[in-house]
């Protein structure tokens, strides 16, 4: 039995865990055993998400359902690694090229936990398979730029999720400090491509400003960030991957996935703020009843950005 837990099963270990969790979450939610109490009273109104709150084993049953895609997309991804040879660090099974499948296949599990609960917990664990996921490629290339060891990389990872897992559980959004950790590992992510492509001494510094240019194009300009520097004061981790970026990458990356897997993320999350009644309220594509949802939309092009990413490492050629 323990020669089973080794890097070889990773795909039958990880497909058994999935239909045991599919499983499990089907008939806790069936049964009504981990639906919040609270949206018993909003059933029949729509959710922040949109879909219209149901008394069935979901209370967002479209929401739920269209995380499968994640779950899909990590299970090929996985699939694929087990049945080839390594040809670069993110070729084949290993620590990292696993720990990178087995992330995006929790991104379903995670918001299940969400719409299908509406619960506080639910919401935790949704977040917590996002920054689970956002945080591989910035660290991977922080990782291919230093003198780190895999160990270590993971070690910093796992020493990173732990912490951030506990405060959010602790502190809620944000950790009780203004740091929304999903959102500047975009920034830390774009950064870190940037200085992989353009590595030089003097680039380690420029590259913490490419920060800003993320910030604008989701609709954050500088002059606000230094007004309210406050708010704002996280920018100061865009030069992260500058400091422990001390050697010029030995590899060549070809980008057009990187970029495939832009537009396919920026697209969702355009379609995103469509299904967000907070941010939207009065959004015209918002259908509560619809079996076509915004946000289940999101899922599945944020489902399709993951392999897109997935390729984008595999690229890797030695220069």
């Amino acid at each position: 039995m323990k020669d089973f837990f080794i890097l070889k099963n990773s795909f039958k270990i990880t497909l058994i865990v999935s239909i045991l969790f599919l499983s499990i979450f089907y008939l806790l939610s069936y049964f009504q055993v981990i639906q919040s109490i609270e949206s018993y009273g909003l059933i029949g109104e729509a959710s922040r998400w949109c879909e219209r709150i149901s008394d069935g084993p979901f209370r967002e049953p479209i929401n739920t359902f269209t995380n499968l895609g994640f779950m899909f997309v990590g299970l090929y991804i996985l699939y694929v690694l087990s049945n080839e040879k390594s040809f670069n660090e993110f070729s084949g099974l290993n620590k990292i090229t696993v720990l990178y499948g087995v992330a995006v296949v929790y991104l379903g599990p995670g918001s299940m936990m969400m719409h299908g609960t509406n619960t506080e917990w639910g919401g935790w664990a949704d977040n917590l398979s996002m920054v689970m996921y956002i945080v591989i490629p910035w660290l991977y290339n922080i990782y291919k730029m230093s003198e780190w060891s895999t160990n270590m990389f993971i070690k910093i990872y796992i020493s990173i999720i732990l912490i951030y897992a506990l405060m959010r559980g602790l502190f809620g959004y944000e950790l009780g400090i203004g740091l929304d950790l999903f959102g500047v590992s975009i920034g830390l992510w774009v950064v870190s491509e940037f200085l992989n492509r353009f590595w030089s001494p003097s680039m380690r510094f420029i590259s913490g400003f490419v920060g800003f240019l993320v910030l604008m194009l989701f609709g954050i300009f500088p002059q606000e960030v230094f007004e309210n520097f406050d708010s704002y004061w996280w920018i100061i981790f865009f030069w992260i991957p500058g400091i422990f970026a001390k050697s010029k990458p030995k590899y060549s990356r070809t980008y057009k996935w990187f970029f495939a897997g832009m537009i396919a993320y920026i697209s969702a999350w355009l379609i995103w703020l469509q299904g967000n009644l907070e941010i939207n309220p009065n959004s015209e594509f918002c259908n509560p009843d619809s079996l076509i949802q915004a946000h289940g939309i999101w899922h599945l092009l944020t489902a399709l950005a993951t392999i897109l990413f997935f390729y984008h490492y595999r690229s890797e050629k030695l220069i």
